[in-house]
């Protein structure tokens, strides 16, 4: 028999506000259903690890599927899911009841939020006229259970025919988000912001080439690479390695001149790869190059506010869980977290400059046309790291001959010295 109740919202018109939040944005829907799958997958791999669950877990995977002409679209995962309790805990009270309280936070702020993180689950009313969850848990003796709501403050719990542990999420798509009943609209958006997550995810079957076309295989198609270049140690890691990732992440750009490989747990967590692009043609300068990740999952490519603006002429990923996601741009500029990330990532680019310097003065002269831009406008706009720059950047005469601009004065000094060693 159905369990039917009330959400736990306070604003009766919360699912038309949902609609029409973030209009531009619906899309993230996507990636906020599959990041909790992802979530739910890695809580069963924990509780695994720690001997509290002792089932046989196999490859665990989260699986997408598109039913094109119902215009269904399923998010499912082997996780940990979920009992009758929790389902009325989690998505009854918490859920709905933090989207009230998200949207009445941020209503002003509507399109300056980093990421729009924070939607959940009740992002999937922004596209579905209809959501259904089927979940059982991973606990002993646990009844599957199936919720469903089709947009009003109105839900129905029974019981649920789901016979494997975990949780499938199935939208019933509007009419206005038909687009999202395509294929190739849904591999786009999964390899925006998926391609990277911890947890392989299965969209479609792969294809061989046969009687003169692509057919499906049996073999399922998995979208991501859960373990990308910059979770790695530096040291297991080769220079063609990183040039073949810049190559993944760009492939119509030349080769970089450098990169910077981040990594560091305290006082905060950073991963991530910066690499310095070739900037001698002014006109093929590329900002927003730079991706910002939180936990291998896309936020963003607008970074200016987390690192320094002549940062935002490298190219690359930055990885952080601890740069905060739901908030205005304009509180990133003051938020103590940020600012040390900023000071860290100026602190390495510049020691790997001077490094170069030292270690490599030959190589970094080869390369000065290419780099001087970003080194003079850091220089210009950025009192610390032209303090640092000093020390590394280089001055050219009409010879081709270069100096540091201690070498330069030094050559100045006993070029315009007089007889009394006076300078003139």
């Amino acid at each position: 028999m159905a369990n039917k109740g009330q959400i736990g919202v306070t604003t009766e018109n919360i699912f038309p506000v949902i609609k029409q939040f973030l209009y531009s944005d619906h899309e993230i829907f996507l990636r906020e259903l599959v990041a909790n799958a992802v979530d739910a997958t890695q809580k069963m791999k924990a509780l695994a690890a720690s001997g509290d669950c002792t089932q046989e877990l196999g490859e665990l995977k989260v699986r997408i599927t598109l039913d094109e002409k119902e215009k269904l679209l399923r998010i499912e995962d082997e996780g940990i899911g979920m009992t009758e309790e929790e389902v009325d805990k989690y998505i009854n009270q918490i859920a709905f009841s933090s989207a009230g309280e998200f949207l009445q936070k941020y209503k002003d702020q509507i399109g300056n939020i980093i990421g729009h993180f924070g939607l959940g689950f009740y992002s999937a009313f922004m596209v579905a006229k209809k959501v259904t969850i089927d979940s059982l848990s991973w606990k002993e003796g646990a009844k599957a259970v199936r919720w469903s709501c089709d947009g009003s403050p109105s839900y129905e719990m029974e019981d649920s025919d789901r016979t494997a542990r975990g949780t499938s999420v199935t939208l019933y798509l509007d009419d206005d988000s038909a687009e999202y009943a395509q294929k190739s609209r849904i591999e786009g958006l999964l390899d925006k912001y998926c391609k990277f997550m911890p947890v392989p995810i299965v969209f479609g079957k792969e294809q061989e080439w046969k009687d003169g076309k692509y057919v499906d295989t049996d073999k399922d198609k998995i979208i991501n690479s859960v373990e990308p270049l910059w979770t790695k140690a530096p040291s297991e890691l080769k220079d063609e390695d990183y040039l073949g990732f810049y190559r993944h992440l760009f492939p119509m750009n030349e080769e970089p001149l450098f990169w910077i490989h981040l990594n560091v747990d305290y006082p905060f967590n950073l991963t991530g790869i910066l690499y310095f692009p070739k900037l001698k043609d002014r006109v093929a300068i590329e900002r927003n190059k730079i991706s910002l990740y939180c936990n291998q999952m896309f936020v963003t490519d607008h970074v200016e506010n987390i690192v320094p603006d002549f940062m935002t002429l490298l190219h690359g990923v930055i990885d952080s869980p601890d740069i905060p996601l739901n908030v205005s741009r304009s509180y990133l500029q003051s938020d103590a977290a940020v600012k040390k990330i900023s000071t860290y990532i100026t602190k390495k680019v510049a020691d790997r400059l001077e490094g170069i310097f030292k270690e490599q003065r030959e190589q970094l002269e080869a390369k000065w046309d290419n780099l001087k831009l970003f080194i003079e406008y850091g220089m210009l706009s950025d009192e610390k790291f032209c303090e640092r720059a000093l020390k590394f950047a280089l001055l050219k005469n009409t010879d081709g001959k270069y100096f540091s601009f201690d070498e330069y004065k030094t050559a100045v000094s006993e070029a315009q010295t007089d007889k009394d060693k006076k300078l003139v």
